[in-house]
């Protein structure tokens, strides 16, 4: 038996240097950080495993005001089977302006800090147009070597920052978040992120069309980085997340304490009533108490289809037109939700553990949002009620 196991023990040495030395040496952090703790994928309170840059509260923190009718409805019991199904964690609905809805579950509350995942990319846009706003960018059509001029491809020289916030790059990039081997979850370990990303090149014709691809947001980052010489959490604090008057300090994860590179296209860990304040800013147009923080024309142009054949997706936000409403929403992997519907002055959140089951073929939003549009039109019929 201790000769088997000693076997055993040394498969296991070779296997482990042998990831080591390779390419997919991440994989052990994989291990380590993702299936040794239980899960499957990235989670919720995974930034307790990764390096982090602070994003301090605001030095004027604002708090929301409190509806008049402040939690005065029940949800449904289909609605609250469905929080229980998916692991909904935090669940608030503001409207006009005011704190209409709000419960938490699994033992999350107004303070706890939850994964955003891919929401992250709409305040990434949001720090292009303030970029744009600033004279650091020209506009949506500047070439992104102007800043990366070491951006590698074929199609290299044509791809401009606009491309890279409307997902119509060209990149190499294989979006695929369950396949330890893919580029996307190599991303996510990987301690010189900048690198990885340089390391796919630009190998289609950009500005055609709109595919999906988290590394198109890390790139933009870059550029925003580069053109502004500062890191991403300095620039957002002090153009955005300050003036709008965040609550609590959040915090937002770096590939390593090394090189210090947000992961642009993921992972602010916030909570429910801070992430919704992004989508204040948006539905009023980029004003905040009166201040211009962000340029009119590019919220409108964020919040319009670029492609008419992808009527899905504008610049970082996510579009849909449902029950003769015009919805616009941030998004991420496990079902984090940030979900307006402006002609109603209304906002919805949702974070949780999973989304549920996916939907039908073809369409780009899964049933769990359906869920959530209609709880939030069910919110807003409650409300309106004399």
């Amino acid at each position: 038996m201790k000769k088997v196991f000693k076997i055993f023990g040394f498969i296991l040495i070779v296997l482990t240097g042998g990831l080591y030395i390779s390419d997919y040496s991440y994989l052990l952090d994989g291990v380590f950080k993702i299936y040794l703790t239980g899960h499957k994928t990235a989670f919720l309170s995974d930034y307790n495993y990764f390096d982090n840059r602070t994003l301090a509260a605001s030095e004027n923190p604002q708090a929301w005001p409190i509806h008049s009718e402040y939690n005065s409805i029940s949800l449904s019991d289909d609605l609250e089977q469905h929080h229980k199904k998916t692991g909904t964690v935090a669940f608030l609905a503001i409207k006009n302006d005011s704190l209409y809805f709000e419960k938490y579950y699994d033992g999350y509350g107004v303070d706890s800090k939850s994964n955003s995942f891919s929401v992250a990319k709409s305040f990434v846009s949001a720090l292009l147009g303030r970029a744009i706003m600033d004279g650091y960018i020209q506009d949506l059509d500047q070439p992104v070597k102007d800043f990366i001029p070491e951006l590698k491809g074929f199609y290299a020289d044509q791809v401009t920052v606009g491309d890279l916030a409307s997902m119509a790059s060209g990149q190499r990039w294989e979006e695929k978040y369950y396949s330890p081997f893919s580029i996307t979850a190599a991303a996510y370990f990987l301690k010189d992120l900048d690198a990885a990303i340089l390391d796919q090149p630009i190998e289609e014709a950009p500005g055609k069309s709109f595919i999906y691809k988290s590394g198109t947001t890390h790139l933009l980052g870059m550029v925003i980085a580069k053109a502004t010489g500062k890191n991403l959490t300095e620039y957002l604090y002090e153009t955005i997340w300050n003036p709008i008057g965040a609550e609590h300090e959040s915090l937002w994860q770096i590939d390593s304490n090394k090189n210090g590179s947000e992961k642009a296209y993921c992972c602010i860990a916030s909570n429910a009533r801070d992430f919704a304040r992004l989508a204040k800013l948006y539905k009023d147009h980029g004003k905040w108490n009166g201040k211009v923080l962000l340029d009119s024309t590019f919220i409108a142009k964020s919040l319009r289809p670029r492609f008419p054949e992808s009527p899905e997706y504008g610049y970082s936000w996510w579009l849909k037109e449902y029950k003769g409403h015009h919805v616009y929403m941030m998004r991420g992997h496990l079902g984090q939700y940030v979900i307006t519907f402006p002609e109603e002055n209304l906002i919805l959140v949702r974070l949780g553990h999973s989304k549920g089951p996916n939907g039908k073929d073809g369409d780009p939003f899964t049933p769990d949002i359906y869920t959530y549009m209609d709880a939030a039109l069910e919110i807003n019929k409650n409300v309106n009620r004399p």
